[in-house]
């Protein structure tokens, strides 16, 4: 088929199915346009909770499909691909999470959304890259133990001096190895007037000769409220898609044209496709781990 073959059946599909699908910021040009809601992970599947659909395709990787399943258990959660999982999310596991607790027993421990269901099981709170430093102000501890992500624990703990953070050594390969300073440098050289906007998993270094530091969610906020024609994004490299769409009138550039999260880029229309026609992969979680997984993020938003 055509790929515009490939589009007229997916919507088809959609309308047969009685099916949504949700697409990362991150998600290729072709599937944003297929797209019925774009996002960053909770949001999108907060949405979906409230759209009378029977089945959500997620355009994302794993642990957001995940996230999904856990607010809308009823519904019918499909990944179009089985290999969309995100390295960071796989670099901890729940085993992790319990070794921690017995080697801090007077640690809380914050759990970031990029993680996998059941390790958000064994957790105290969720965070977000947005509200992290707000859920880790709430807790009574003096110790917060932060999963996985270093840079993220790191950013919070500047944020929040009066906590003892106790980072997880886990990693966004695309903020932590593919945003350099010298990309960030050159970028400004070439756009002296384009401020620069950075993902909080970024390295401190990156972090620091930015202009600001917000999740994806949130630098849609600073371009809103920010007066300038041009800007520079460091994060994945179709965040820039993203925001092309949503402000015509403005330009971007990509910190690195190198930031491309291999997870992301296996979803293609093809695999959303057969996702719907074969409703496959759907993503199955014990009912015990799904309570558990959606305590921490029920605590998260009830503070956000």
């Amino acid at each position: 088929m055509s790929q515009k073959e490939i589009i007229e059946e997916i919507q088809r599909l959609k309308k047969e199915k009685n099916a949504v699908i949700l697409a990362h910021n991150y998600q290729r040009e072709e599937i944003q346009e297929v797209a019925d809601i774009i996002g960053d992970s909770l949001d999108l599947s907060r949405k979906a909770q409230n759209i009378e659909k029977d089945i959500i395709v997620f355009a994302g990787v794993k642990f957001m499909a995940e996230t999904a399943k856990i607010l809308s258990p009823e519904k019918k959660v499909l990944l179009p691909h089985p290999d969309a999982t995100c390295e960071m999310a796989d670099m901890v596991t729940r085993e992790d999470v319990i070794r921690l607790k017995k080697e801090h027993p007077d640690a809380q421990v914050v759990c970031y959304v990029n993680t996998y269901a059941d390790v958000k099981a064994e957790c105290d709170i969720c965070c977000t890259s947005r509200n992290a430093a707000n859920v880790v102000k709430s807790l009574e501890a003096e110790e917060i133990i932060f999963i996985p992500d270093r840079n993220l624990a790191n950013y919070v703990q500047k944020q929040v001096p009066e906590k003892k953070i106790i980072p997880f050594d886990g990693y966004c390969y695309v903020h932590d190895e593919l945003i350099t300073v010298k990309d960030v440098i050159l970028q400004k050289e070439k756009h002296k007037d384009a401020p620069v906007i950075t993902h909080p998993e970024a390295r401190e270094e990156v972090l620091k000769i930015s202009d600001y530091v917000a999740s994806t969610n949130g630098m849609i906020k600073v371009i809103k409220e920010v007066d300038a024609k041009e800007f520079i994004i460091a994060t994945e490299i179709d965040m820039t898609t993203r925001l092309k769409r949503e402000f015509p009138d403005k330009t971007f550039y990509p910190a690195s044209k190198n930031a491309i999260c291999r997870g992301m880029k296996t979803i293609t229309l093809e695999s959303i496709y057969r996702s719907l026609k074969d409703e496959v992969y759907e993503i199955t979680l014990p009912d015990e781990i799904i309570k558990k997984a959606k305590d921490a993020i029920l605590k998260m938003i009830a503070i956000s």
